[in-house]
């Protein structure tokens, strides 16, 4: 490895990919205990990944620096998911990242004589951690993602927070669906994952449900909407997660070029005004699930993560990313959880829940 087994001095941390609520809770807690309990001397580094190629941008952070920091969103060491690292090839099942900016932050971490580095980042940041750590780099990683997707942890930091803006704006749909006898269709993120929009679904009282995990179609979407009519409600609520498909169909990308989903919230209004005759109209939350304040839940999360990372470090637990599994903190080999995505299971009690609960999920089962 790139450190001998000496004392650990010089410690660092970056967040990278999409930002999250929650993060700079982490980074606090992370300072705090690096800097009370281990008396580390602790770096933030600047962009994600970006920021140890070329020059680096990094700096030092103090308690001082994370004074206030629990509440607020964003990131104060600023993140991407473009750059460097943003395209890969996929190799007997394992994303492989360019040699050169691999190498070139390695040589950064050396030559900034790191002896510790946490990644705070999702299933394609804690990639990236792995391929740095087999090549020599000490890493430790801390789950995030709004999307709640990352295996090796049965939660994320940036869930509960993107979960409760997701519940609220269906508890605020209800009341101008009913007002005018409206079908509202609310399409949340999530990726490839429908963890926001099952929860969500369920907590708002939606109607209809649409994950990526069970292929759809619009026929059953129009029955469930007639049938509620039929029995004398008017007005109906659809959560549709970004990645959720059509049986036979594609996912809806905004952009092609960058994978950016989106749309499928405006394909199924339209279906279903078509096919019912009834008035639909098309709420996209889109990037306001990612901002803002995070919820207590959140907070106490990230600070857990923060302080588990820093004695992972402690500890020499490199190659490991911190987790909550069963309530407990623990840590899990990155090879375990790099490039996967943890979708929500077919036969999941939250599915088989929201069925007896009569919301469809789309398909032939209702």
């Amino acid at each position: 490895m790139m450190t001998s087994s000496g004392p650990i001095r010089r410690v660092a941390l970056l967040t990278s990919g999409g930002d999250a609520p929650g993060l700079n809770a982490v980074i606090r807690a992370f300072v705090k205990t690096a800097r009370l309990e281990f008396g580390w001397d602790v770096y933030g580094v600047e962009d994600g990944f970006e920021g140890l190629i070329g020059k680096p941008k990094i700096r030092p952070l103090d308690l001082s620096d994370v004074r206030g920091l629990l509440p607020m969103g964003g990131t104060i060491l600023g993140s991407t998911n473009k750059g460097h690292f943003s395209s890969f090839e996929i190799v007997e099942g394992r994303r492989v990242h360019d040699p050169a900016a691999l190498n070139a932050v390695c040589e950064t971490v050396r030559k900034l004589r790191i002896d510790g580095l946490v990644v705070l980042g999702g299933e394609g940041s804690q990639a990236i951690a792995l391929d740095l750590y087999e090549n020599g780099v000490p890493t430790v990683g801390v789950p995030k993602t709004i999307d709640n997707d990352l295996g090796g942890t049965d939660m994320t930091f940036g869930f509960h927070t993107a979960l409760w803006v997701a519940t609220d704006a269906i508890d605020r749909l209800h009341s101008t669906a009913a007002s005018h006898d409206r079908v509202m269709v609310l399409e949340v993120m999530g990726r490839h994952a429908g963890w926001i929009a099952l929860y969500a679904g369920i907590g708002g009282g939606a109607d209809v449900i649409l994950i990526p995990e069970i292929p759809f179609t619009f026929e059953a979407v129009a029955d469930k909407i007639l049938e509620r009519e039929a029995h004398g409600t008017e007005f109906s609520i659809i959560v549709v997660a970004e990645g959720a498909t059509p049986a036979g169909g594609t996912a809806v990308y905004q952009s092609e070029h960058e994978k950016r989903l989106g749309g499928i919230g405006q394909s199924v209004a339209e279906e279903v005004q078509r096919r019912t005759g009834k008035e639909t109209r098309v709420v996209v939350l889109g990037h306001l699930q990612r901002g803002g304040s995070p919820t207590p839940s959140d907070r106490v999360l990230a600070t857990r993560f923060g302080v588990a990372a820093a004695k992972a470090i402690a500890e020499r637990k490199f190659g490991q990313m911190v987790a909550l599994r069963c309530g407990q903190l623990t840590t899990v080999p990155l090879r375990e959880v790099a490039g996967i995505v943890r979708g929500v299971p077919v036969d999941s009690d939250l599915i088989s829940t929201a069925r007896a609960l009569g919301i469809s999920m789309g398909d032939e089962r209702g």
